[in-house]
């Protein structure tokens, strides 16, 4: 299964980028095994300012047909480390051969396009810097791999 981010805002150098470059790389080698994989992030920008429903427009168009669709969102649903990898595996073992992960801007993602998410994802119920929710993502998608891989890198 394929993995598409799908995020508003461009990631410039910097520990930021760093750190989602060293857990995607994790995540791809992981999770290759596993039929998860590769990632790739599609990064859009609405130059005129046309807020949430602009950006939602962008972001539709950067998630492929028919992909499970995973909104990130401050009022979505909180998982364990281990509850989002038997999401993930049970959307590879269903047969979707993409899941998209979006990160909206700075004032979150439209109404109408989280509705038609699978699933809203929270990482918890304070607000989390653009950048650094994209290394939480990342970070999230190698611990899963892990933890269906089996292997230690999980301690719970």
């Amino acid at each position: 299964m394929k993995v598409v981010i799908a995020a508003v805002g461009r990631q410039r150098a910097g520990p930021e980028k760093a750190l989602w470059d060293d857990y995607l790389l994790r995540f791809d080698r992981t999770g290759r095994a596993l039929g998860l994989g590769p990632a790739r992030l599609v990064e859009v920008e609405d130059r005129k300012g046309g807020g949430p429903e602009a950006e939602a427009a962008l972001l539709d168009r950067a998630v492929p047909g028919g992909a499970a669709l995973c909104v990130l969102d401050e009022r979505g649903r909180g998982m364990t480390s281990p509850g989002f990898a038997e999401l993930l595996g049970g959307w590879r073992d269903a047969g979707r051969g993409e899941a998209a992960f979006v990160i909206g801007g700075a004032d979150g993602v439209a109404p109408g396009f989280r509705e038609r998410a699978d699933l809203m994802l929270s990482f918890g119920a304070m607000v989390w810097p653009h950048m650094l929710a994209r290394v939480m993502l990342a970070e999230q998608l190698y611990r899963a791999a892990a933890i269906l891989a089996g292997t230690p890198y999980h301690r719970a």
